[in-house]
């Protein structure tokens, strides 16, 4: 049992954390929002001029890193400028598969397991030079080889035939992949699976003709990359201040038409001052605005806030081993200090992300109960029971687990009477990312569990993803946030021979769940969506992480932007290339 003087110090506790919920103030029932309060298309006022440029607002405390290229980043903040100057070769739909409206049409053969690509004859690079097969296959031979440094190759890729060797260097091509003509090619797989038909294809080509000389380990870091990256989008790029901006001009050969604007500027805004930036006009539109910063700005007359379901979570991790860069493969480690899934799910249990997201969000982020988010409808199970606020419940099973307050310090020791100090990292970031750190800390101090903030501060973007992907071991637990892909397979995070795999979890039955989604017995839907509802439970049982909130993407969009959708593809039907200004100048608000 919890001894008294723990019982007294929980009191105190939850008194702080009722006064740090507080100091982002009450919430009347008007200042509780809700995604169906926006819309995702942008009423446009006015007629468009010629040309003209806009402002884009990359919302981030740190400079980007600038790996800009599909094949190697690994940051959001670079693929958000990436997706202005190159994109994928399919489109998508509103459900996520792929169709035939992009660059490239494919055709698909179950029965030989393979899918052949056809590349439209009038998409080139920004320097002139068409957009090959050639290319296309290149981008795998990079992410296959074995001395490419980046994190895409997984499953995606290992199901190729003939991959596999190439990877291992038994091999000097990929068997599997076969060029046809300067347009098309062919890539057959040892397994066909219903995610190929959605993300499970990469869809991204690189300009052979550019990095064909440079060596594989070397490209990450070339100027191809960081200074002078091409695409084949809408706009391409003229210059770079690293870390702070990118100007874009426009594409005049883009493959769908000429794009209306003349260019983009895209740079740098700190989470503190978009708002301002906002206001001002500094900014025509922004990667992301803060959410608790709605109430007080909703009424801005001079932009319309849109917003969707973001393909996205928060969530708390629990290291519980390590990644094994040889095998490639996460191997764990029962003596990891958050092995205990007792501990875990009573940390689960201690905190209370419904009034997270209510104080800090206004509604616009959300209790998470899962791993597969709600952008995913025909997947994401709303009635699997996970562990809502209930402290008591915490108490209880860290008593039951034998975590108990050995010394009458106030902070329960571990199951062998040893002193348990949680070493928590979590991202800087707008003014919600220490206050929300400090309530987690102080709700578990209130169940007794002592967890200190690394370093004793938050970490930048770029520290700290770096540190929790090199299995730093002075983290215990971290906060996160995933984008999850088009298709529904989790795999590329949480499989065994995922390098996202942060948490470094695994076991048999999460890599039977994981195989059994992508299985040919997976292209019948309902078997599918009862694979992922038995996998969504398992994670739940395990907690190997735990979700906090679903997030809603709020985007302010100045008044003199036309044609805007929160996702520019076919499921909206509009596109960058579309983008025009009714005026010259940014619209102030009154």
């Amino acid at each position: 049992m919890i001894k008294n003087s723990m019982k007294k110090l929980s009191a105190v506790l939850l008194v702080g954390l009722v006064l740090i919920l507080a100091a982002c103030g009450e919430k009347a029932d008007d200042q509780i929002f809700s995604i169906d309060d926006f819309d995702k298309i942008k009423t446009n006022e006015g007629e468009a001029i010629e040309g003209g440029t806009i402002n884009y607002g990359l919302v981030t405390d740190s400079p980007f890193e600038g790996t800009l290229n599909y094949t190697f980043y690994s940051g959001n903040p670079d693929v958000e400028i990436i997706d202005w100057f190159d994109e994928s070769l399919l489109a998508i739909d509103e459900n996520y598969n792929f169709t035939q409206d992009g660059a490239a049409t494919f055709e698909v053969n179950q029965e030989e397991n393979s899918i052949t690509f056809t590349i439209r004859d009038n998409v080139n690079w920004h320097d002139g030079k068409p957009v090959t097969a050639e290319d296309w296959v290149f981008s795998y031979e990079v992410i296959g080889h074995p001395e490419y440094d980046g994190v895409r190759y997984n499953s995606d890729f290992t199901i190729i035939q003939g991959m596999e060797a190439y990877h291992k260097g038994e091999a000097d091509s990929i068997s599997g992949i076969e060029i046809h003509d300067e347009k098309s090619f062919t890539i057959t797989y040892d397994q066909f699976t219903p995610s190929l038909l959605a993300s499970g294809v990469w869809t991204y080509a690189m300009p052979k003709h550019i990095f064909e000389d440079i060596p594989v380990a070397e490209m990450s870091s070339s100027d191809a990359v960081r200074r002078n990256p091409i695409g084949m989008g809408p706009f391409k790029v003229d210059s770079i201040v690293p870390g702070e901006s990118v100007t874009l001009v426009k594409n005049e050969d883009y493959w769908r038409g000429e794009p209306n604007l003349d260019g983009v500027t895209i740079r740098v805004v700190n989470p503190n001052v978009v708002v301002q930036s906002v206001k001002n006009g500094e900014v025509d539109l922004v990667s992301s605005f803060p959410t608790d910063q709605y109430p007080d700005n909703k009424d801005l007359s001079n932009v319309q806030f849109l917003a969707d379901v973001e393909n996205a979570y928060t969530y708390i991790g629990f290291k519980l081993g390590k990644w094994d860069e040889e095998a490639g493969e996460v191997v764990m480690d029962p003596d990891m200090k958050m092995a205990d899934v007792n501990l875990r799910r009573a940390m689960w249990y201690a905190v209370d992300n419904d009034t997270i997201g209510k104080q800090f969000y206004n509604g616009l982020r959300w209790n998470a109960t899962t791993l597969i988010p709600p952008s995913h409808p025909d997947y994401h199970d709303g009635t699997i029971e996970a562990p809502l606020y209930d402290p008591e419940k915490a108490n209880e099973i860290l008593d039951e687990a034998g975590y108990i307050d050995v010394d009458g310090d106030g902070f329960r020791e571990d199951r062998d009477g040893n002193k348990l100090v949680i070493n928590f990292a979590s991202m800087s970031g707008g003014d919600t990312a220490e206050p929300i750190a400090r309530y987690y800390m102080q709700a578990w101090e209130a169940v007794g569990l002592n967890v200190q903030l690394l370093d004793g501060r938050l970490q930048e973007f770029n520290t700290f993803y770096d540190r929790v992907e090199a299995d730093d071991p002075a983290i215990d637990i971290y906060q996160g946030a995933w984008g999850v892909a088009s298709d529904v397979d989790p795999s590329g995070l949480y499989g065994r021979n995922a390098a996202f795999n942060f948490p470094r979890y695994t076991n048999e039955e999460n890599d039977r769940l994981l195989a059994e989604g992508i299985s040919e017995a997976a292209f019948d839907q309902e078997y599918r969506q009862n694979v992922y509802k038995e996998w969504q439970k398992l994670m739940v049982e395990e907690v190997p992480v735990f979700p906090t909130v679903y997030r809603a993407k709020l985007v302010p969009v100045n008044n003199r932007v036309l044609n805007y959708a929160v996702g520019f593809d076919s499921s909206t039907g509009i596109y960058r290339h579309e983008l025009a200004v009714s005026q010259d100048e940014p619209v102030k608000a009154e």
